[in-house]
Protein backbone atom coordinates (compact mmCIF):
# COMPACT_ATOMS: atom_id res chain seq x y z
CA UNK A 1 0.00 0.00 0.00
CA UNK A 2 1.42 3.88 -1.06
CA UNK A 3 1.53 6.47 1.36
CA UNK A 4 -0.63 8.17 -0.57
CA UNK A 5 -3.09 6.01 0.03
CA UNK A 6 -2.13 5.07 3.30
CA UNK A 7 -2.59 8.42 4.00
CA UNK A 8 -5.98 9.44 2.76
CA UNK A 9 -7.38 6.17 1.46
CA UNK A 10 -7.83 7.37 -2.17
CA UNK A 11 -6.38 5.37 -5.16
CA UNK A 12 -4.71 7.90 -7.94
CA UNK A 13 -6.28 7.90 -11.55
CA UNK A 14 -4.62 5.41 -13.96
CA UNK A 15 -2.46 6.35 -16.90
CA UNK A 16 -4.83 7.30 -19.71
CA UNK A 17 -5.00 4.19 -22.36
CA UNK A 18 -5.37 4.94 -26.19
CA UNK A 19 -8.65 4.47 -27.26
CA UNK A 20 -9.61 1.40 -29.22
CA UNK A 21 -12.72 0.47 -31.96
CA UNK A 22 -15.45 -1.92 -31.38
CA UNK A 23 -13.14 -4.37 -33.22
CA UNK A 24 -10.31 -3.32 -31.44
CA UNK A 25 -8.55 -1.25 -33.35
CA UNK A 26 -7.03 2.09 -31.95
CA UNK A 27 -8.31 5.22 -33.46
CA UNK A 28 -5.27 6.63 -34.52
CA UNK A 29 -4.92 3.06 -36.94
CA UNK A 30 -8.60 3.52 -38.47
CA UNK A 31 -8.13 7.27 -39.29
CA UNK A 32 -4.54 6.09 -41.26
CA UNK A 33 -6.81 3.74 -43.24
CA UNK A 34 -9.76 6.14 -44.03
CA UNK A 35 -7.25 9.14 -44.67
CA UNK A 36 -6.85 8.19 -48.59
CA UNK A 37 -10.75 7.67 -48.76
CA UNK A 38 -11.28 10.74 -47.16
CA UNK A 39 -8.69 12.60 -49.37
CA UNK A 40 -10.42 11.25 -52.38
CA UNK A 41 -14.25 12.04 -51.11
CA UNK A 42 -12.70 15.38 -50.70
CA UNK A 43 -10.99 15.71 -53.80
CA UNK A 44 -14.03 14.26 -56.09
CA UNK A 45 -16.97 15.59 -53.76
CA UNK A 46 -16.87 18.23 -51.58
CA UNK A 47 -14.28 20.51 -53.91
CA UNK A 48 -16.59 19.98 -56.70
CA UNK A 49 -19.40 20.99 -54.71
CA UNK A 50 -18.01 23.93 -52.98
CA UNK A 51 -16.99 25.02 -56.44
CA UNK A 52 -20.23 24.37 -58.01
CA UNK A 53 -21.85 26.94 -55.17
CA UNK A 54 -19.26 29.59 -55.23
CA UNK A 55 -19.32 29.53 -59.21
CA UNK A 56 -23.37 29.64 -59.94
CA UNK A 57 -22.98 33.33 -58.56
CA UNK A 58 -20.44 34.79 -61.34
CA UNK A 59 -21.68 35.60 -64.58
CA UNK A 60 -20.64 33.46 -68.04
CA UNK A 61 -17.25 34.76 -68.03
CA UNK A 62 -16.61 34.03 -64.06
CA UNK A 63 -14.71 37.50 -63.52
CA UNK A 64 -18.12 39.36 -62.48
CA UNK A 65 -20.16 38.40 -59.62
CA UNK A 66 -23.68 38.14 -60.73
CA UNK A 67 -25.31 37.39 -57.13
CA UNK A 68 -28.79 35.27 -57.08
CA UNK A 69 -29.33 36.31 -61.23
CA UNK A 70 -27.98 32.77 -62.33
CA UNK A 71 -30.88 31.45 -59.81
CA UNK A 72 -33.77 33.89 -61.34
CA UNK A 73 -33.01 32.45 -64.89
CA UNK A 74 -34.32 28.83 -63.07
CA UNK A 75 -37.69 29.97 -62.84
CA UNK A 76 -37.31 32.32 -66.06
CA UNK A 77 -36.03 30.40 -68.31
CA UNK A 78 -38.29 28.37 -70.69
CA UNK A 79 -35.89 25.25 -71.37
CA UNK A 80 -35.53 25.20 -67.34
CA UNK A 81 -39.38 25.82 -66.25
CA UNK A 82 -39.98 22.36 -68.98
CA UNK A 83 -37.10 20.27 -67.44
CA UNK A 84 -38.30 21.60 -63.76
CA UNK A 85 -42.23 20.66 -64.71
CA UNK A 86 -40.66 17.17 -66.60
CA UNK A 87 -38.85 16.06 -63.40
CA UNK A 88 -41.88 16.58 -61.44
CA UNK A 89 -43.60 14.20 -63.58
CA UNK A 90 -40.68 11.53 -63.42
CA UNK A 91 -40.34 12.11 -59.76
CA UNK A 92 -44.45 11.42 -59.17
CA UNK A 93 -44.68 8.49 -62.13
CA UNK A 94 -41.44 7.01 -62.70
CA UNK A 95 -40.92 5.65 -58.69
CA UNK A 96 -44.26 4.68 -58.03
CA UNK A 97 -45.10 2.72 -61.27
CA UNK A 98 -41.88 0.58 -60.82
CA UNK A 99 -42.23 0.12 -57.19
CA UNK A 100 -45.68 -1.21 -57.74
CA UNK A 101 -45.09 -3.48 -60.46
CA UNK A 102 -41.73 -4.69 -58.07
CA UNK A 103 -44.32 -5.33 -55.38
CA UNK A 104 -46.59 -7.07 -57.75
CA UNK A 105 -43.74 -9.09 -59.16
CA UNK A 106 -42.21 -10.22 -55.74
CA UNK A 107 -45.77 -10.74 -54.64
CA UNK A 108 -46.68 -13.02 -57.33
CA UNK A 109 -43.54 -14.84 -58.38
CA UNK A 110 -43.73 -16.67 -54.80
CA UNK A 111 -46.67 -18.33 -56.00
CA UNK A 112 -45.01 -19.83 -59.08
CA UNK A 113 -42.20 -22.74 -59.78
CA UNK A 114 -40.46 -20.82 -62.11
CA UNK A 115 -40.38 -17.74 -60.10
CA UNK A 116 -36.85 -17.74 -59.86
CA UNK A 117 -36.66 -17.91 -63.44
CA UNK A 118 -39.04 -14.81 -64.06
CA UNK A 119 -37.27 -12.68 -61.51
CA UNK A 120 -33.71 -13.18 -63.26
CA UNK A 121 -35.80 -12.15 -66.58
CA UNK A 122 -37.16 -8.90 -64.82
CA UNK A 123 -33.69 -7.98 -63.38
CA UNK A 124 -31.67 -8.51 -66.68
CA UNK A 125 -32.51 -5.36 -68.12
CA UNK A 126 -30.11 -3.61 -64.69
CA UNK A 127 -27.17 -5.11 -66.36
CA UNK A 128 -27.66 -3.01 -69.30
CA UNK A 129 -25.97 0.28 -69.46
CA UNK A 130 -28.43 3.35 -69.91
CA UNK A 131 -26.45 3.65 -73.14
CA UNK A 132 -27.60 0.25 -74.69
CA UNK A 133 -30.97 0.62 -73.15
CA UNK A 134 -31.44 4.27 -74.80
CA UNK A 135 -30.55 2.81 -77.83
CA UNK A 136 -32.82 0.23 -77.63
CA UNK A 137 -35.96 1.67 -77.06
CA UNK A 138 -34.67 4.30 -79.63
CA UNK A 139 -35.60 1.55 -82.20
CA UNK A 140 -38.30 -0.26 -80.34
CA UNK A 141 -40.44 3.75 -80.43
CA UNK A 142 -39.55 4.07 -84.42
CA UNK A 143 -42.55 5.85 -86.14
CA UNK A 144 -41.72 3.24 -88.85
CA UNK A 145 -43.98 0.00 -87.63
CA UNK A 146 -41.20 -2.46 -89.88
CA UNK A 147 -38.57 -1.21 -87.78
CA UNK A 148 -40.44 -0.12 -84.41
CA UNK A 149 -41.83 -2.94 -82.31
CA UNK A 150 -44.03 -0.81 -80.58
CA UNK A 151 -46.12 0.60 -83.18
CA UNK A 152 -45.72 -2.72 -85.17
CA UNK A 153 -48.12 -4.09 -82.04
CA UNK A 154 -50.00 -0.84 -81.80
CA UNK A 155 -50.63 -1.07 -85.83
CA UNK A 156 -51.60 -4.86 -85.98
CA UNK A 157 -54.14 -3.83 -83.15
CA UNK A 158 -55.96 -1.00 -84.90
CA UNK A 159 -55.99 -2.74 -88.18
CA UNK A 160 -57.69 -5.55 -86.11
CA UNK A 161 -60.45 -3.56 -85.35
CA UNK A 162 -60.23 -1.11 -88.53
CA UNK A 163 -58.77 -2.28 -91.93
CA UNK A 164 -56.24 0.59 -93.44
CA UNK A 165 -56.90 0.86 -96.98
CA UNK A 166 -54.81 -1.03 -99.93
CA UNK A 167 -55.34 2.07 -101.85
CA UNK A 168 -54.33 5.35 -100.72
CA UNK A 169 -52.61 6.51 -103.61
CA UNK A 170 -54.91 5.66 -106.25
CA UNK A 171 -57.16 8.55 -108.37
CA UNK A 172 -59.15 8.70 -111.28
CA UNK A 173 -56.95 9.26 -114.83
CA UNK A 174 -57.69 10.75 -117.98
CA UNK A 175 -60.68 10.69 -119.52
CA UNK A 176 -62.36 9.05 -116.47
CA UNK A 177 -65.97 8.90 -115.98
CA UNK A 178 -65.06 9.88 -112.35
CA UNK A 179 -64.63 13.24 -110.60
CA UNK A 180 -63.93 13.98 -107.10
CA UNK A 181 -66.56 14.66 -104.62
CA UNK A 182 -65.11 16.17 -102.21
CA UNK A 183 -63.11 15.09 -98.66
CA UNK A 184 -60.97 12.85 -100.79
CA UNK A 185 -63.95 10.73 -102.14
CA UNK A 186 -64.93 9.98 -106.44
CA UNK A 187 -67.98 10.00 -108.09
CA UNK A 188 -69.35 9.13 -111.30
CA UNK A 189 -70.19 12.67 -113.39
CA UNK A 190 -73.51 10.95 -114.57
CA UNK A 191 -75.98 8.70 -113.06
CA UNK A 192 -75.95 4.81 -113.77
CA UNK A 193 -78.83 2.46 -115.34
CA UNK A 194 -79.49 -1.06 -114.81
CA UNK A 195 -78.46 -3.53 -117.02
CA UNK A 196 -75.43 -1.21 -118.47
CA UNK A 197 -72.43 -2.17 -117.07
CA UNK A 198 -70.40 0.72 -115.72
CA UNK A 199 -66.80 0.92 -115.69
CA UNK A 200 -64.38 2.95 -112.62
CA UNK A 201 -61.05 3.17 -113.78
CA UNK A 202 -58.30 4.47 -111.41
CA UNK A 203 -54.29 5.03 -111.46
CA UNK A 204 -51.95 5.83 -108.98
CA UNK A 205 -51.27 2.79 -107.36
CA UNK A 206 -48.04 0.52 -108.78
CA UNK A 207 -48.56 -2.86 -109.70
CA UNK A 208 -46.10 -4.73 -107.04
CA UNK A 209 -48.01 -2.54 -104.53
CA UNK A 210 -51.66 -4.09 -104.69
CA UNK A 211 -53.29 -6.28 -102.13
CA UNK A 212 -51.87 -9.76 -102.40
CA UNK A 213 -55.21 -10.92 -103.08
CA UNK A 214 -55.90 -8.53 -105.95
CA UNK A 215 -56.62 -10.83 -108.77
CA UNK A 216 -56.65 -9.96 -112.97
CA UNK A 217 -59.70 -7.64 -113.01
CA UNK A 218 -62.76 -8.80 -115.10
CA UNK A 219 -64.52 -6.48 -117.44
CA UNK A 220 -67.91 -5.87 -116.56
CA UNK A 221 -70.87 -7.68 -118.03
CA UNK A 222 -74.43 -6.40 -117.80
CA UNK A 223 -76.86 -8.30 -115.76
CA UNK A 224 -81.09 -7.70 -116.11
CA UNK A 225 -82.42 -5.48 -113.43
CA UNK A 226 -78.85 -4.96 -111.63
CA UNK A 227 -76.15 -2.19 -111.96
CA UNK A 228 -72.58 -4.11 -112.72
CA UNK A 229 -69.01 -2.49 -113.03
CA UNK A 230 -65.69 -2.99 -112.32
CA UNK A 231 -63.20 -1.02 -110.29
CA UNK A 232 -59.52 -1.91 -111.65
CA UNK A 233 -56.17 0.02 -111.63
CA UNK A 234 -55.94 1.26 -115.53
CA UNK A 235 -52.55 0.61 -116.31
CA UNK A 236 -49.91 -1.60 -118.07
CA UNK A 237 -46.75 -1.25 -118.02
CA UNK A 238 -44.82 -0.26 -121.06
CA UNK A 239 -45.14 2.54 -123.66
CA UNK A 240 -48.28 2.32 -125.85
CA UNK A 241 -49.30 -0.87 -124.16
CA UNK A 242 -52.94 -1.26 -123.18
CA UNK A 243 -56.05 0.73 -123.58
CA UNK A 244 -57.20 3.81 -121.69
CA UNK A 245 -60.43 2.94 -119.56
CA UNK A 246 -60.57 -0.58 -120.64
CA UNK A 247 -59.93 -3.98 -118.82
CA UNK A 248 -56.56 -5.08 -120.32
CA UNK A 249 -55.15 -8.85 -119.52
CA UNK A 250 -52.02 -7.84 -117.15
CA UNK A 251 -54.62 -5.33 -115.35
CA UNK A 252 -55.74 -5.83 -111.14
CA UNK A 253 -58.97 -5.35 -109.91
CA UNK A 254 -59.44 -3.12 -106.54
CA UNK A 255 -60.41 -6.26 -104.32
CA UNK A 256 -62.33 -4.90 -101.10
CA UNK A 257 -63.41 -1.56 -102.92
CA UNK A 258 -66.35 -0.05 -101.33
CA UNK A 259 -68.70 1.19 -103.98
CA UNK A 260 -72.17 3.40 -102.88
CA UNK A 261 -75.10 4.71 -104.72
CA UNK A 262 -76.14 7.77 -104.13
CA UNK A 263 -79.32 9.62 -104.80
CA UNK A 264 -80.37 13.25 -104.11
CA UNK A 265 -76.98 12.91 -100.99
CA UNK A 266 -78.28 9.64 -99.74
CA UNK A 267 -77.10 6.39 -99.91
CA UNK A 268 -79.54 4.01 -101.57
CA UNK A 269 -77.27 0.98 -101.74
CA UNK A 270 -73.66 -0.21 -101.52
CA UNK A 271 -71.60 -3.24 -102.16
CA UNK A 272 -67.92 -4.61 -102.17
CA UNK A 273 -66.34 -5.10 -105.22
CA UNK A 274 -64.43 -8.86 -105.72
CA UNK A 275 -60.90 -10.13 -105.74
CA UNK A 276 -61.52 -8.73 -110.03
CA UNK A 277 -63.07 -5.46 -108.98
CA UNK A 278 -66.01 -6.60 -110.17
CA UNK A 279 -69.31 -5.62 -108.18
CA UNK A 280 -73.00 -5.83 -108.55
CA UNK A 281 -75.79 -3.58 -106.74
CA UNK A 282 -79.57 -3.88 -106.54
CA UNK A 283 -82.53 -2.13 -108.67
CA UNK A 284 -82.17 0.57 -106.46
CA UNK A 285 -79.01 1.82 -107.77
CA UNK A 286 -80.65 2.57 -110.92
CA UNK A 287 -80.72 6.41 -111.67
CA UNK A 288 -78.24 6.89 -109.11
CA UNK A 289 -74.23 8.26 -108.88
CA UNK A 290 -71.80 5.72 -107.61
CA UNK A 291 -69.57 7.11 -105.44
CA UNK A 292 -66.10 5.60 -103.94
CA UNK A 293 -66.35 6.95 -100.82
CA UNK A 294 -62.85 8.48 -99.07
CA UNK A 295 -62.31 5.42 -96.58
CA UNK A 296 -61.04 3.57 -99.88
CA UNK A 297 -58.02 5.96 -99.89
CA UNK A 298 -57.19 6.73 -96.37
CA UNK A 299 -53.52 6.67 -95.73
CA UNK A 300 -52.20 3.41 -93.81
CA UNK A 301 -52.58 3.44 -90.02
CA UNK A 302 -49.10 4.18 -89.11
CA UNK A 303 -49.21 4.03 -85.71
CA UNK A 304 -48.37 6.50 -82.69
CA UNK A 305 -45.59 9.17 -82.57
CA UNK A 306 -44.23 7.88 -79.79
CA UNK A 307 -40.89 10.30 -79.50
CA UNK A 308 -43.41 13.16 -80.50
CA UNK A 309 -43.99 16.27 -78.15
CA UNK A 310 -46.68 14.69 -76.30
CA UNK A 311 -45.73 11.31 -76.00
CA UNK A 312 -42.02 11.58 -75.37
CA UNK A 313 -41.40 11.90 -71.71
CA UNK A 314 -43.90 9.08 -70.98
CA UNK A 315 -42.54 6.76 -73.65
CA UNK A 316 -39.20 7.37 -71.77
CA UNK A 317 -40.43 6.48 -68.57
CA UNK A 318 -41.47 3.26 -70.12
CA UNK A 319 -37.84 2.77 -70.98
CA UNK A 320 -36.77 3.78 -67.46
CA UNK A 321 -39.14 1.62 -65.78
CA UNK A 322 -38.65 -1.32 -68.33
CA UNK A 323 -34.87 -1.30 -66.47
CA UNK A 324 -35.73 -0.30 -63.13
CA UNK A 325 -38.82 -2.60 -62.09
CA UNK A 326 -36.54 -5.27 -61.81
CA UNK A 327 -34.33 -3.60 -58.83
CA UNK A 328 -37.80 -2.84 -56.78
CA UNK A 329 -39.00 -6.53 -57.76
CA UNK A 330 -35.37 -8.13 -56.13
CA UNK A 331 -35.36 -5.50 -52.94
CA UNK A 332 -38.89 -6.03 -52.15
CA UNK A 333 -38.71 -9.88 -52.48
CA UNK A 334 -36.04 -9.76 -49.74
CA UNK A 335 -38.52 -7.95 -47.33
CA UNK A 336 -41.08 -10.37 -48.55
CA UNK A 337 -38.71 -13.01 -47.30
CA UNK A 338 -38.51 -11.69 -43.69
CA UNK A 339 -42.49 -11.30 -43.75
CA UNK A 340 -44.08 -13.94 -40.62
CA UNK A 341 -45.71 -16.12 -42.54
CA UNK A 342 -47.87 -16.59 -39.06
CA UNK A 343 -49.53 -13.74 -39.97
CA UNK A 344 -50.30 -14.23 -43.42
CA UNK A 345 -52.26 -17.97 -42.32
CA UNK A 346 -53.77 -16.09 -39.41
CA UNK A 347 -55.50 -13.57 -41.67
CA UNK A 348 -56.48 -16.44 -43.99
CA UNK A 349 -58.00 -18.49 -41.10
CA UNK A 350 -59.95 -15.55 -39.49
CA UNK A 351 -61.36 -15.93 -43.32
CA UNK A 352 -59.61 -12.90 -45.35
CA UNK A 353 -59.59 -12.76 -48.83
CA UNK A 354 -56.45 -13.05 -50.76
CA UNK A 355 -56.62 -9.20 -51.55
CA UNK A 356 -57.44 -8.40 -48.27
CA UNK A 357 -54.30 -10.20 -47.04
CA UNK A 358 -52.50 -8.50 -49.31
CA UNK A 359 -53.67 -5.14 -48.70
CA UNK A 360 -54.06 -5.00 -44.98
CA UNK A 361 -51.29 -7.73 -44.03
CA UNK A 362 -48.60 -7.66 -46.75
CA UNK A 363 -48.23 -4.25 -47.64
CA UNK A 364 -48.15 -2.61 -44.36
CA UNK A 365 -45.62 -5.43 -43.29
CA UNK A 366 -43.42 -4.17 -46.46
CA UNK A 367 -44.15 -0.30 -45.75
CA UNK A 368 -40.23 -0.04 -44.93
CA UNK A 369 -39.16 -1.97 -47.76
CA UNK A 370 -41.32 -0.03 -50.38
CA UNK A 371 -40.45 3.42 -48.64
CA UNK A 372 -36.90 2.86 -49.01
CA UNK A 373 -37.53 1.41 -52.99
CA UNK A 374 -39.17 4.48 -53.89
CA UNK A 375 -37.27 7.17 -52.06
CA UNK A 376 -34.19 5.51 -53.68
CA UNK A 377 -35.66 5.52 -56.86
CA UNK A 378 -37.04 9.08 -56.38
CA UNK A 379 -33.18 10.09 -55.88
CA UNK A 380 -32.57 8.15 -59.13
CA UNK A 381 -34.70 10.05 -61.21
CA UNK A 382 -34.03 13.47 -60.23
CA UNK A 383 -30.18 13.00 -61.99
CA UNK A 384 -31.70 11.09 -64.67
CA UNK A 385 -29.83 12.10 -68.07
CA UNK A 386 -28.66 8.91 -70.01
CA UNK A 387 -32.11 7.88 -71.50
CA UNK A 388 -33.44 11.50 -72.38
CA UNK A 389 -30.24 12.29 -74.05
CA UNK A 390 -30.52 9.28 -76.02
CA UNK A 391 -34.21 8.75 -76.90
CA UNK A 392 -35.61 11.83 -77.26
CA UNK A 393 -34.18 12.75 -80.96
CA UNK A 394 -33.31 16.76 -81.39
CA UNK A 395 -37.10 18.00 -82.99
CA UNK A 396 -38.41 16.21 -79.29
CA UNK A 397 -35.78 17.01 -76.72
CA UNK A 398 -36.68 20.40 -75.93
CA UNK A 399 -39.95 18.95 -74.78
CA UNK A 400 -38.50 16.12 -73.18
CA UNK A 401 -36.19 18.07 -71.46
CA UNK A 402 -35.45 17.33 -67.81
CA UNK A 403 -33.00 19.83 -65.30
CA UNK A 404 -29.89 17.27 -65.59
CA UNK A 405 -30.10 17.33 -69.77
CA UNK A 406 -30.49 21.50 -69.08
CA UNK A 407 -27.43 21.29 -66.91
CA UNK A 408 -25.24 19.62 -69.78
CA UNK A 409 -27.13 22.01 -72.34
CA UNK A 410 -26.07 24.81 -70.40
CA UNK A 411 -22.43 24.00 -69.77
CA UNK A 412 -21.30 22.79 -72.52
CA UNK A 413 -23.32 23.33 -75.89
CA UNK A 414 -24.45 26.91 -74.44
CA UNK A 415 -21.53 28.24 -72.82
CA UNK A 416 -23.44 28.92 -69.43
CA UNK A 417 -21.60 27.65 -66.91
CA UNK A 418 -23.32 29.91 -64.03
CA UNK A 419 -26.10 29.03 -65.12
CA UNK A 420 -25.32 25.17 -65.10
CA UNK A 421 -23.86 25.78 -61.54
CA UNK A 422 -27.07 27.02 -60.34
CA UNK A 423 -28.84 23.94 -61.90
CA UNK A 424 -26.61 21.55 -60.20
CA UNK A 425 -26.80 23.32 -56.73
CA UNK A 426 -30.62 23.09 -57.35
CA UNK A 427 -30.37 19.73 -57.78
CA UNK A 428 -28.53 18.98 -54.83
CA UNK A 429 -31.39 20.42 -52.59
CA UNK A 430 -34.15 18.55 -54.08
CA UNK A 431 -31.56 15.55 -53.66
CA UNK A 432 -30.48 16.47 -50.09
CA UNK A 433 -34.42 16.47 -48.11
CA UNK A 434 -34.89 13.00 -49.77
CA UNK A 435 -31.27 11.39 -48.62
CA UNK A 436 -32.20 12.67 -45.09
CA UNK A 437 -35.33 11.01 -45.29
CA UNK A 438 -33.85 7.77 -46.47
CA UNK A 439 -30.89 7.85 -43.69
CA UNK A 440 -33.39 8.51 -40.96
CA UNK A 441 -35.71 5.72 -41.47
CA UNK A 442 -32.51 3.28 -41.77
CA UNK A 443 -31.43 4.35 -38.67
CA UNK A 444 -34.61 3.99 -37.17
CA UNK A 445 -34.97 0.60 -38.82
CA UNK A 446 -31.18 -0.39 -37.13
CA UNK A 447 -32.19 0.65 -34.19
CA UNK A 448 -35.52 -1.83 -34.15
Amino acid sequence: MTSATAAGGVTPPAAPKSRKSVTGTRRIVAALFLLPAIVLLGALVVYPIGYSVVRSFYDQSGDGFAGVDNYKALFTDEGIRTALKNNVFWVVFAPTVATALGLIFAVLTERVRWGTAFKLVVFMPMAISMLAAGIIFRLVYDQDPDKGVANAVWVGVHDTFAQSSAFPKAHPGRESPLEPAGGGAFITKSPVRAGEPVSLPLVGVAPDLMPDDAKPAAAPKPEPGKVTGTAWQDFTRGKGVGTLNSVDASELGYAGMRVEAVKDGRVVASTTAGDDGAFTLPASADGAQLRLPDSNFKEPYNGLDWLGPSLVTPAIIGAYIWMWAGFAMVLIAAGLAGVPRELLEAARVDGATEWQVFRRVTVPLLAPVLAVVTVTLMINVLKIFDLVFIIAPGSAQDDANVLALELYRKGFSEDQPGIASAISVFLLLLVIPVMWFNVRRLRREVRR
